[in-house]
């Protein structure tokens, strides 16, 4: 078995007993991360790992995703999918691309944050088609006729930046490419080139990049993002496939899920020395949901994709209920349009599908490669084995200066919000020069390893930020290795152990950084190179796990049927009732009543609760109305949907306004007109629960 569900071979312990065991260290949590929650609804992202530039499309009952994968081979991931929330890996359209030593890490070059970027993925008359860039060549073309492949591999005759591609009811196929005013042509039968004298500017002054081109009801569509001032997804839309084109700025903007922006390399210049940005809690619109597309249900719902900057776990895919209005397709609800629900109700597909994630992340070296695995440029396949010690990966050190420049090493996505990658390695194989270990490979990049200096085995960690190292002896020939991710406070930190139970931190913290040098987020990666110029021994790495510490879209269940009290996070006061109504109470107020805090969860099914105080419920009029407390049976006025921002804080969102419940500055006043919370988590829409005894 690559991967070890310890949720299902102690699915019948008591869940308190199992979370006290974990966090004693006795086991490790292996939970991988569902966007399912598992009671009818979803929390978004899709994926806690990087997804970016998606493209998703539906051909009959099924659905289909794929994404940028920049210089990391295989390349352009296949997913699949029946629910639109639990997805599985199909296949890599792409095995390696070798076009030059540069793909290769070969002659100090390198061609980090190029590779294959920005598909377009469709479907037509039984064949599938990817159409991708690559930097410094033509677009190039993947087809198939079946998605688990296999896929032939083509090259258009000219580069078209950012693509999307239409084919139209009659056969004939159009695409639209570039940035804001954008280029339309229609291409030849083969899909090789436009024909002649059909190249026209589009006039969409207004439109971004990543552009998505759809025929829909008789209209033509183009959504597209922007990223000058706010982050946004401008959309335009036709009569005529030629236009003329009318553009509307946005159908979503400000969308981060309350994310606070982290630090970021400036520029993009490689250090060292790193000119770093630091983090920043206001909002700026800067990592706000963008590039992205639009979905129809077999029963007509309509759904939209896109992908947000998520700091240095990289660029994540999420979902989004679409309204239509006024002939626009807003990304969001009514009365909250422009802005997608962290959490909302199952797109209805007719098809159940039960909770999941679309890789293998632990991996025993026992056969194949786990199918999450990436490596960094094309690896030299006579350097590395699964076969030369079975049940080991076994990495030949090749010839490098750091790991920047290191050939084969293996890499997969890191996920958030926190995990705990470690790996056991072998090094009686290495020879003196030889560095072997597991990286946070990113820029700046860190690894903890172990080195030979002669006769002498260390353990290193290396911080490329700082230039610091550290080191101790290493007694034998077996180590594990272990670095700590934490993705909401962007530090990671290394251990090692002896016996793979009792682990011993070394090194400094590290800093993870948001950069557009790679445009790739953080990735674990497993490694092993000579720093003496030569060709040198090997590793042997020996069960690969990846732990993570909040495994599903809520961090917390939600409390039905119990009684909880609700702190308004950055200010000392609770939600409660004071003089008979909803108030802003100070911690231990002595004019409020022991019971004036007291809210019973009641459920009110699909993650939606209603909150009762004594006999009555908090009520919402309306946007612009009061927020009051009424007696009755509880209807949509009096139902909110349970939330979490990123960091874990509950939000409240009234299902009669679609916007969120929040505490006024002052505390004088409560209303449910907030369209989302704010990264500072200070802004009265952000509670911390307190489980409570009536």
């Amino acid at each position: 078995m690559k991967r070890k569900n310890l949720a299902a071979v102690l699915g019948s312990m008591n869940a308190k007993l199992w979370i006290i065991i974990a966090l004693l260290g006795c086991v490790h949590m292996a939970y991988a991360y569902q966007a399912d929650n598992g009671n009818g609804t979803f929390t978004n992202p899709l994926f806690y790992d990087e997804f970016s530039d998606p493209d998703l499309i539906r051909v009959g009952d099924d659905y289909y995703m794929t994404g940028t994968t920049m210089h990391s081979m295989p390349g352009l991931p296949l997913l699949h999918s029946k629910d639109l929330v639990n997805w599985k890996l199909v296949s890599y359209a792409l095995d390696k691309l070798d076009i030059g030593p540069e793909f290769r890490l070969e002659k100090g070059k390198t061609v980090y944050g190029q590779g294959i970027w920005a598909p377009c993925l469709r479907y037509n008359k039984g064949k599938f088609y990817i159409f991708s860039n690559v930097n410094g060549r033509n677009t190039q073309v993947f087809t198939a006729a079946n998605p688990a492949g296999p896929w032939t591999h083509t090259e258009m005759k000219g580069s078209y930046h950012d693509l999307s591609v239409l084919f139209e009811d009659d056969g004939k196929a159009y695409m639209v490419w570039g940035y804001g005013n954008l280029n339309f042509a229609q291409l030849n039968e083969d899909l090789t080139d436009i024909v002649p004298g059909t190249k026209r500017n589009l006039g969409t002054d207004g439109l971004g990049e990543g552009s998505h081109f759809y025929k829909i009801d008789g209209k033509y569509y183009i959504t597209s993002a922007r990223f000058d001032g706010h982050m946004r997804m401008p959309c335009a839309r036709a009569d005529k496939i030629e236009g003329p084109y009318e553009v509307l700025q946005a159908i979503s903007i400000d969308e981060e899920f309350g994310l606070a922006e982290g630090c970021r390399l400036k520029g993009r210049r490689p250090g060292p020395p790193f000119d770093v940005i630091p983090a920043n809690t206001n909002p700026n619109g800067r990592m706000s949901l963008h590039q992205g597309g639009l979905v129809q249900t077999p029963k007509g719902q309509w759904w939209g994709f896109s992908m947000m900057d998520y700091n240095s776990v990289g660029r994540l895919t999420a979902l989004s209920p679409v309204t239509w209005k006024d002939g626009w397709p807003y990304f969001g609800l009514p009365g909250n349009l422009k802005r997608t629900p962290r959490t909302w109700v199952k797109p209805d597909t007719g098809h159940k599908s039960e909770p999941c994630d679309p890789y293998e992340r632990n991996d025993d070296f026992s056969g194949s490669l786990a199918n999450v695995w990436q490596w960094n440029h094309v690896p030299d396949n006579s350097k590395w084995s699964l076969k030369e010690r079975p049940g080991f990966l076994r990495l030949h050190a090749m010839p490098s200066e750091n790991l920047w420049h290191a050939r084969n090493t293996l890499t997969q996505r890191s996920i958030g919000p926190v995990s705990i990658p470690t790996v056991a390695l072998e090094v009686s194989g290495l020879e003196s020069g030889d560095v072997a270990g597991l990286a946070l490979i990113n820029l700046p990049y860190a690894w903890i390893g172990v080195k030979r200096e002669g006769d002498q085995l260390l353990i290193l960690t290396y911080n490329q930020y700082t230039g610091q190292t550290d080191r101790v002896q290493l007694k034998g020939s077996r180590v594990w290795l272990r670095a700590h991710c934490d993705f909401l406070t962007e530090k990671a930190n290394f251990s090692f152990s002896a016996d793979g139970r009792n682990f011993k931190s070394l090194g400094s913290e590290f800093a993870m950084i948001f950069q557009v040098i790679t445009f790739q987020g953080v990735r674990y990666s497993l490694f092993n190179f000579n720093t003496s110029g030569k060709m040198g021994g090997y590793a042997d790495f020996d069960r690969f796990t990846v732990d993570e510490v909040h495994p599903r879209g809520l961090m917390r269940p939600i409390p039905l049927g119990k009684t909880i009290s609700l702190a308004i996070n950055g200010r000392k006061a609770v939600l409660g009732v004071k003089d008979g109504k909803l108030s802003s109470l100070p911690m231990g107020d002595p004019t409020a009543s022991d019971s004036a805090s007291l809210l019973k969860v009641v459920d009110r099914g699909l993650g939606r609760v209603a909150l009762k105080w004594g006999s009555r419920f908090i009520s919402v009029e309306g946007r612009q109305g009061p927020v009051s407390l009424k007696a009755g049976e509880p209807g949509d006025a009096e139902t909110f949907q349970w939330i979490e921002n990123v960091y874990g804080d509950l939000i409240l969102m009234s299902l009669r306004t679609h916007c969120y419940l929040r505490v006024a500055p002052d505390g004088s006043h409560i209303t449910v007109d907030h369209p989302g919370p704010l990264p500072d988590r200070k802004d009265g829409s952000c509670f911390a629960w307190k489980l409570m005894k009536e």
